[in-house]
């Protein structure tokens, strides 16, 4: 049960940074996505069948307050925890170079995705720009290391958490 209430606590974390750093870049045009950061450093730590719904849940939340397509960034929340889970043994994700470099590339893959699914399903174009894109993922990529960090730190081990070999930063 306790794990389960800190988790809650870092959603409502990830929720507050994401929107911070979404406003207050949002004027640079920048496509911020801390949320993504965080439900990636959800995967290094929680095992899968409880990462899968985190992410979910995640993308999920930040589509109630979107203008997109309902359901576009659950959707590619959920294909970016695949990937994650799909690289975890791979890499060693206690260095913060894979943090970064896995967060950049998810975050860049995760909006031309929402791109297409927009353009797929609604026949219309949203497309936010390269710099757009590029931007935002590169400040949530050096933002990662703080969120894998506090994830790390905060969810640790538990029966909802992966061996202490993927969780221990």
């Amino acid at each position: 049960m306790g794990n389960v209430i800190k988790l809650f606590l870092l959603f409502l974390l990830a929720t507050v940074c994401h929107w911070a750093f979404a406003l207050g870049l949002g004027y640079l045009g920048l496509q911020v996505n801390l949320m993504l950061a965080f439900a990636l450093a959800f995967c290094t730590v929680l095992r899968p069948a409880f990462g899968y719904p985190t992410a979910f849940l995640c993308g999920l939340f930040l589509d109630f307050f979107g203008t997109k397509v309902f359901g576009n960034n659950a959707c590619t929340f959920t294909v970016a925890t695949f990937i994650m889970y799909q690289i975890m043994p791979r890499f060693d994700f206690e260095g913060v170079l894979p943090q970064v470099l896995t967060v950049f590339l998810l975050t860049c893959f995760t909006g031309f995705l929402n791109a297409w699914l927009v353009w797929e399903f609604s026949s219309s174009i949203l497309w936010p720009g390269f710099g757009s894109i590029f931007g935002g993922a590169l400040i949530s990529a050096l933002f990662a290391p703080v969120a894998f960090w506090l994830v790390s730190r905060t969810l640790g081990s538990g029966p909802m958490c992966q061996s202490q070999q993927h969780a221990s930063f």
